[in-house]
């Protein structure tokens, strides 16, 4: 892909929304230089060129082009195109709903990393059960070789993020903001582990806020980009169903976690099993056997304890966000867990009185980590 190729694109992207059907279409017709040059010249067939050139009446589009690669470069982001190497192969199946370019930040290879992924999504408003079953499968998942996708969300998005993390493994986090946005702002400090571990992408230019209709459009991009998409906690109308549905559109695997009967929470896993629009799922074993058979050893009747079996939400919390190797200070702590310094200290109290952590010079850090003891 040449130089004006992706010149253009970043303009395109500057102008246009995600999903712009009529400018894909145009896109793929003629290609991206091309349609770029029509709308700057004013000649461009599309119905919505007037919309798409506002921007242009105000604005140079070199300079354009020009700050939005000098804002990326500044964060140490990146642009990857339809045809390079690092390009998805499977978002070329969302056809004309396919994005024109993406902004990628951290050190990972995107297709690389979503050539054996799994989309770990649910509600904002996460119970503790299900910000736990997320975190420990997703642990799972990264430990058998899968990369974790999730869109950086409050609740179970966060919760499949850090456990991916916790177990030294790689996650993607998909966002609705540009890369250098941190939504929502308090997961800066996520965002930026996230980069370092894996990596962190978006569709929509540098310094791009937030908007709801782009939390829509976010969610097609994480079901293209994984192989099978995991619902663990969904209200009835939620995003997390939304990104079920485009997984399906998609003849992507979707499994679901059942919850209590009584959970608004899990009505709309419910709903997706009732419907045979999900399998439903009791373990992280049940998706990997299906995934992938053989990576996955018969299932025993008693599964060897974990060293945080059994640790209250606060202090699950609180051990996630405690990292491997570089000590983390209690304001990143706090900030990282989402919680009040009060209950971070007296989580770290009780995490370091079962040699789950330890206090270094410069901060906390996990220790030397366990997979199971007797149980």
């Amino acid at each position: 892909m040449n130089d004006l190729d992706v010149r253009a694109r970043v303009l395109l992207s500057r102008l246009s929304e995600p999903v712009d059907a009529h400018l894909n279409r145009r896109v793929n017709e003629i290609g991206a230089t091309e349609t770029a040059a029509e709308l700057v010249a004013g000649t461009s067939p599309l119905r919505n060129a007037e919309s798409l050139r506002i921007q242009l009446d105000r604005h140079d589009p070199e300079r354009m082009v020009d700050a939005d690669l000098a804002s990326a470069e500044r964060v140490g982001a990146r642009v990857i195109t339809p045809g390079t190497a690092a390009w998805p192969t499977q978002l070329d199946q969302l056809g004309e709903r396919a994005p024109i370019l993406l902004w990628v930040l951290g050190s990972g290879d995107l297709r690389l990393l979503a050539l054996r992924s799994v989309a770990v999504v649910g509600a904002r408003a996460a119970t503790s059960y299900g910000e736990t079953v997320a975190r420990h499968w997703s642990a799972d998942f990264v430990t058998h070789g899968w990369t974790v996708v999730s869109g950086g969300a409050f609740g179970i998005d966060a919760a499949a993020h850090r456990g991916a993390l916790a177990a030294g493994g790689t996650t993607v986090c998909v966002l609705a903001s540009g890369v250098d946005v941190p939504y929502p702002r308090s997961h800066d400090l996520l965002l930026a582990q996230i980069a370092e571990n894996g990596l962190v992408v978006s569709e929509s230019p540098p310094g791009s806020s937030a908007m709801r209709q782009r939390f829509l459009t976010r969610n097609r991009l994480i079901a293209a980009i994984s192989r099978a998409t995991v619902v663990v906690e969904a209200a009835l109308r939620s995003g997390a169903r939304s990104t079920a549905g485009e997984a399906a559109e998609l003849a992507r695997p979707v499994f679901a976690v059942p919850g209590p009967v009584t959970s608004v929470s899990s009505a709309g896993c419910h709903a997706l099993i009732r419907q045979h629009a999900a399998e439903l799922v009791a373990g992280s074993d049940d998706v990997l056997s299906l995934l992938d058979p053989l990576s996955v050893a018969a299932p025993v009747d008693h599964e060897p304890a974990r060293v945080d079996d059994g640790l209250a939400t606060r202090e699950a919390r609180v051990l996630d966000a405690v990292p491997l190797r570089k000590p983390a200070s209690m304001t990143a702590l706090v900030r990282t867990a989402g919680l009040t310094p009060t209950e971070v200290v007296a989580a770290l109290g009780h995490l370091q009185s079962r040699g789950l952590v330890r206090r270094a010079p410069d901060g906390w850090v996990k220790q030397a980590r366990q997979e199971s003891v007797p149980a």
